[in-house]
């Protein structure tokens, strides 16, 4: 074979990628760097620096430690675990893979999840001697939930209970049942010690009883195609390539079925129709393209396209929604909080998010639905999403491209959950926008005012409700129309059910953030006084507001004059444990870090910083 057909049948060959995974030193980065070492997929230069390695940091005497190839870590090889997801790449005769070897350990879980959303197939690694453990099954919940449905049950260290039928028969009948209950369809178990090589490349002597495909002769075979079955075309924006003024593409990987020059589609979610002009790539025009392939589209009309929407058949389109049922995997250090906003990042859109409703938690070792106010890290739960605008989406079982998405966090960005879309809440595409002739500005100027959303937050005792007071009684002496929201008379009503969880803090500054948002609808100025704690609600009621018409003020008052000034004993009751939840004392308080106005009530009087916010809606910037 020359070098010309070898290079060309390397570039032809399948790639399949598969994750290891399941408990804790249950022999994973074992099992790779063995089938990496059997299957020649080792250079020189990586066998001497492996025996080397073997010597300093290894666990089996003189022998190699086939672990070390994939735990590169420092702290991997001090505690001999694995932390981070570690990928691999390796080819044989007939198939081209690339491996991530998923840490075992619980809290590293969200680590697992970033290996398996790409993933085709699953290893799963049972200790022989300990069968299923919570991992296991926690490992194999997330495995079907990110739509994986081809399984190796890898029954290993079978070396340790001397090769024993019993032992596998059984793991792996308590494993097809849990397989089951989770809709994972494709099992196939294979005893192995990963150690000694048993049933990785060659069939084991010491396993006669065992009649099955050896588990690289299994991961060459097991088809993985897409299975989108009559799915229509589904093309998600990338870019708009627009070179010259002559030429006006739309690029992006195609997620689902083919598309010719001529087949009518849809630009989702506006709902524009067009006719495909040209395929383009950069070898020049063709005739057709499928799945998987990365395309240029030319539409025969100018229709607005930007990225992040989606170009489909327009026979067949994918749905539209801003209300969506989802199963979220929640990663962030914080918990998730209903009613907080995040960014959902789903294909090449991005749109800002609210989990307005947590409807049960799952219990990934029995899937049993429990009832939760929150997610902690590494739980999952079944969630209502609302969107600010709608996109396009699928059932992630139909498509994992438009029915997966990750929730981001808006303050650092780090991805705090991935999720799968489960179906359209109806209620979604019932509720429209009632137009109103007589909007904002119209009873702006019937007031003769701007209105404006003046939000004073600080702690408990910190001067917030007088100084608003204040503000309202001279705006109303000199005409303005003016209304204080205050924290404790909402809570008389509106928020009456509301307690001082973080939930229900959270739920409590989305409600207030809304009804100011409708009064300065009305042409109202609006005095919100909310210990409001957290920057994240502060921002969310924000971006409710045009430019320039929500103000922050920081009242600031050091926590200790604070507690010198509570007339209402609060502090007291928080020191002695009799109010939990408690802002300043058990609960945290965020400072605004941009405030548009800071005042500090340990040097002036309320008297004197209401006069400066007049002054400033006055006079400065936010003129009324």
């Amino acid at each position: 074979m020359g070098v010309a057909e070898y290079l060309h049948r390397h570039e032809t060959k399948g790639l399949l990628r598969f994750i290891t995974c399941g408990s804790v030193d249950d022999g994973k980065s074992t099992l790779i760097g063995r089938l990496l070492y059997d299957s020649k997929g080792l250079f020189a230069d990586q066998l001497a620096a492996l025996a080397s390695d073997s010597r300093r940091h290894g666990t089996q005497g003189d022998d190699i430690d086939y672990a070390l190839l994939l735990d590169g870590l420092a702290a991997e090889r001090e505690q001999g675990i694995t932390i981070d997801v570690a990928y691999r790449f390796f080819g044989t005769d007939k198939r081209k893979f690339i491996v991530a070897d998923c840490p075992g350990h619980e809290q590293y879980t969200r680590n697992m999840a970033t290996g398996a959303s790409t993933a085709d197939a699953a290893v799963v690694l049972v200790d022989a001697r300990k069968g299923l453990l919570a991992q296991t099954r926690r490992h194999s919940y997330i495995v079907a939930l990110l739509g994986i449905r081809n399984v190796v049950l890898a029954v290993n260290k079978l070396d340790l209970v001397d090769y024993d039928r019993g032992v596998f028969e059984r793991i792996e009948r308590d494993y097809r049942e849990l397989a089951t209950q989770l809709g994972i369809t494709n099992v196939q178990a294979v005893p192995l010690s990963a150690l000694k090589g048993d049933n990785l490349l060659q069939r084991s002597p010491k396993t006669p009883w065992y009649h099955g495909p050896m588990l690289l002769e299994w991961l060459e075979h097991v088809d993985v195609e897409p299975t989108h079955g009559d799915a229509g075309f589904r093309l998600p924006v990338q870019w708009v390539n627009r070179p010259h003024q002559d030429f006006r593409g739309f690029s992006g990987t195609i997620s689902a079925g083919q598309v010719r020059p001529g087949d009518d589609v849809v630009v989702l979610p506006s709902g524009q129709r067009s006719r495909v002009e040209r395929i383009v790539v950069a070898e020049g025009d063709l005739a057709a393209a499928a799945v998987g392939q990365a395309i240029t589209l030319t539409l025969a009309d100018e229709v607005d396209v930007s990225r992040g929407d989606v170009i489909a058949a327009a026979s067949q389109p994918p749905q539209v929604a801003d209300q969506l049922a989802v199963h979220l995997l929640w990663m962030g250090e914080a918990p998730l909080l209903p009613g907080r906003a995040y960014l959902l990042k789903s294909g090449t859109r991005t749109v800002n998010a609210t989990v307005t409703e947590i409807k049960h938690r799952i219990d990934v070792n029995t899937q049993a639905q429990l009832a939760a106010r929150n997610l902690d890290l590494n739980e999952v739960g079944v969630c209502n999403l609302s969107l600010d605008q709608p996109i396009a989406f699928e059932s992630y079982c139909d498509d994992r491209t438009l029915g997966g998405f990750i929730l981001i966090d808006r303050f650092d960005n780090a991805t705090v959950a991935a999720g799968t879309t489960d179906f359209a809440l109806r209620r979604a595409g019932n509720i429209h926008w009632q137009h109103l002739d007589v909007d904002k500005a119209a009873r702006a100027r019937s007031k003769r005012q701007t209105p404006r959303c003046v939000w004073f937050t600080g702690v408990s005792g910190a001067g917030k409700s007088a100084i608003a007071n204040l503000v309202d009684k001279k705006l109303h002496a000199l005409g303005h129309h003016a209304f204080v929201l205050d924290g404790d008379n909402v809570r008389h009503g509106l928020n009456r059910d509301l307690g001082f969880t973080d939930e229900d803090r959270v739920e409590n500054q989305r409600r207030v953030a809304e009804v100011a948002k409708l009064m300065t609808d009305a042409g109202l100025i609006v005095l919100v006084s909310f210990i409001s704690p957290f920057r994240a609600e502060r921002k969310a009621a924000r971006e409710l507001f045009a430019p320039g018409e929500f103000i922050e003020v920081f009242v600031d008052t050091p926590l200790d004059v604070a507690e010198r000034r509570d007339v209402k004993g609060l502090y007291a009751k928080a020191r002695r444990g009799e109010l939990p939840n408690f802002t300043g004392i058990d609960s945290p308080y965020q400072a605004p870090e941009h405030a548009e106005l800071v005042l500090d009530t340990a040097t002036a009087s309320a008297q004197a910083l209401a006069e400066q916010v007049v002054a400033c809606l006055l006079e400065g910037d936010y003129e009324i």
